[in-house]
C-alpha cells in the first residue's frame, strides 16, 4: 500500500474510532433515558434512538470506505 492510501486508511479509522466512541455515549445516555419513565413520552430516548441509528449509518459508511481502500490495494497487488 502506498502512503497515500495508507494515510487514508489511517484517518478513515481514527474517523471510525472517534465515531464508535461517541456512539457509546449516545448508548449510555439513551440508557439513562430509558429509566425515565414511559418510553413513547420520553423524547430524550427517541431522540437518543434516532442519534444511535444516524450514527450507525456513519460508522457503516466508513466502515465500507476503509474496506474498498484495502481492496483497492489488493486489487493493485494481484
Amino acid at each position: 500500500m502506498d502512503k497515500l492510501k495508507q494515510e487514508k486508511v489511517s484517518m478513515w479509522k481514527k474517523k471510525l474510532q472517534k465515531l464508535e466512541e461517541e456512539y457509546k455515549g449516545i448508548m449510555e445516555r439513551r440508557g439513562e433515558a430509558m429509566e425515565m419513565g414511559d418510553l413513547r413520552e420520553n423524547n430524550a430516548y427517541q431522540t437518543l434512538t434516532e442519534d444511535a441509528e444516524t450514527w450507525r449509518v456513519r460508522m457503516g459508511e466508513v466502515k465500507k470506505i476503509i474496506r474498498d481502500l484495502e481492496m483497492e490495494d489488493n486489487k493493485v497487488k494481484s
